[in-house]
């Protein structure tokens, strides 16, 4: 690649600033959360109004009818995990599997409206927050009813599912191939969301309609369920690791395998080991299937006890770093979790940062179009187990075992770096490679993008449980590999398998600097 053309893709990408920074997978969700920065807002507005944005502009990936998960930090020591999942329908069939994709994959209710509610009364009482839905959602509505160019992302996703799409009835019609979106019937939601308030989506006219459409499509869904709907408060996890705190989401959400993945790599001198050489890779994708060996046991709290303390602990984290041969591959052992999502983050002139992933689940979710609302269902009971004797196993109210976790590290007690990538299974692998680089290598937000990435396990075009490498990664790189015992296969450079990061990084002097990964649409846009 020549040094133009990547100097150009940078610039596209990524942004520096001392007041405050947007990073979305969309240029104008980007824009639309750094307004609300511009004018004074926190960092949780800015991100309510990207995420209103990207419902509308990434509709393949996100949306009203799914669900978000949020990691908010402050430089006054606070810090708070938002658990926006909805729960299984009271009302469940007796099912022997449970279908991926139709009505009977959207068995759960959809909280991130609710999440943007909690979120935003966070803002409004801890960091001073004055915005309001009015001023939030103006520009996805403008967005919606305006029209907008579809993004090289949904074109791509579109053409991806051709063959499936024309059975999802409404969809392939609503959302065009090319061209000019539009959306008007989404636009009358966030306008009601706008002048009622987030509980305006579970409660009343709203929500009977957006029920009864649930209810003729054949989700078991009901407007009692989503009355019930609301997004939880948490302590986030965290892990020491070299000299910042990570924070992630607790169960359901797989945070605490990224941060056993990286207590793993601590007993490693990571920063002693070339982040382009075979053993880096290496040893990552081993300390990746260590933690992955206890993966099975993350679900829904409220049904499942669960120590997150005891998979966290120091010598727990020992005993499986020695466990890594240096020259030999485990083979991967987990079964394949599909997922995509979009990461989205800001950060504002005080330091205060949020950090928030939301989806629904499978490009375009369950296939399911509320045609009179156009929301787009999320399939996330497709999550659940059908076997009772799973720990994920589907029960009423129950939350699935949930793929989402965006992060946030804390230096001297103050956020440093926002992150978060979309992948399912690869998010925690992403991340590895993600974190790494940043704080054992001192790579900037762009750089450690931009690098080559893997993806252990099957994918949606690929069944085999391999190691999906980027060929930029080198021949050498890939043979080596290979003689460990990896399974190796290269896939292109900047590969859509490798998913869709974003980061913010807050130097010591105050220097905030992002980016969003070339993979994607988005940008990292500063104020």
């Amino acid at each position: 690649m020549a040094a133009y053309d990547i100097h150009s893709r940078e610039a596209a990408h990524t942004a520096k600033s001392r007041q405050g920074m947007v990073t979305t997978p969309h240029r104008a969700a980007s824009e639309a959360g750094a307004k609300v920065l511009k004018r004074g807002g926190t960092a949780i507005e800015a991100v309510i109004a990207a995420g209103a944005a990207l419902t509308v502009l990434y509709p393949h990936f996100c949306g009203l009818g799914g669900d978000a998960i949020w990691i908010v930090a402050d430089n006054e020591g606070r810090r708070q995990a938002i658990m926006g999942i909805g729960q299984a329908a009271e009302s469940l069939p007796k099912l022997d599997a449970i279908p991926t994709r139709g009505p009977l994959s959207a068995l759960t209710t959809a909280a991130l409206v609710d999440s943007w509610g909690e979120a935003l009364n966070y803002s409004c009482i801890h960091w001073q927050g004055r915005e309001s839905f009015s001023s939030l959602l103006g520009d996805a509505i403008e967005f919606a009813s305006g029209g907008f160019p579809v993004s090289q992302s949904q074109a791509h996703w579109h053409a991806f599912r051709e063959g499936e799409i024309e059975a999802w009835p409404g969809v392939s019609s609503f959302f065009v191939k090319r061209g000019i979106q539009r959306q008007p019937q989404l636009a009358g939601v966030l306008k009601e969301i706008a002048l009622h308030g987030h509980r305006a989506f579970y409660e009343g006219d709203l929500a009977q309609r957006m029920a009864a459409g649930l209810e003729a499509a054949g989700s078991p869904i009901r407007k009692r369920d989503l009355e019930r709907t609301h997004a939880g408060m948490a302590e986030p996890l965290s892990l020491s690791y070299r000299d910042v705190e990570l924070l992630a989401p607790p169960p359901p959400s797989q945070g605490v395998t990224t941060l056993s993945i990286m207590g793993i790599l601590s007993n490693f001198a990571m920063q002693d080991v070339s982040p382009n050489s075979p053993d880096f890779y290496h040893l990552c994708a081993e300390a990746i299937k260590q933690a992955f060996l206890e993966r099975s046991g993350i679900a829904d709290p409220d049904h499942v006890v669960q120590d997150c303390a005891a998979w966290l602990a120091k010598d727990f984290l020992s005993a499986k770093a020695e466990k890594i041969d240096p020259n030999v591959a485990l083979p991967w052992p987990q079964p394949f979790r599909h997922g995509d999502t979009v990461f989205l983050a800001a950060t504002d002139a005080k330091g205060r940062s949020a950090s928030m992933l939301q989806s629904t689940y499978y490009d375009w979710g369950s296939g399911v179009l509320l045609e009179d609302t156009g929301i787009l269902w999320q399939n996330r009971g497709a999550a659940f187990s059908a076997d009772p004797a799973s720990i994920n196993a589907i029960a009423p109210g129950k939350r699935p075992f949930y793929t989402l976790n965006p992060g946030i590290a804390l230096r001297e007690g103050k956020p440093a770096i926002l992150y978060g990538t979309q992948g399912a299974d690869g998010q925690p692998q992403t991340l590895t490679l993600l974190l790494s680089r940043l704080i054992d290598h001192g790579f900037s937000p762009f750089e450690a993008l931009s690098a080559p990435r893997f993806l252990l396990g099957r994918t949606f075009s690929d069944s085999r449980d391999n190691l999906k490498i980027e060929q930029s990664a080198g021949v050498e790189v890939l043979d080596t590999l290979g003689s460990y015992g990896h399974g190796v296969v290269a896939i292109p450079e900047l590969s859509a398998l490798a998913g869709q990061a974003g980061i913010i990084s807050i130097g010591h002097d105050g220097v905030i600097e992002g980016a969003h990964d070339p993979r994607s649409d988005g940008c990292a846009v500063g104020v």
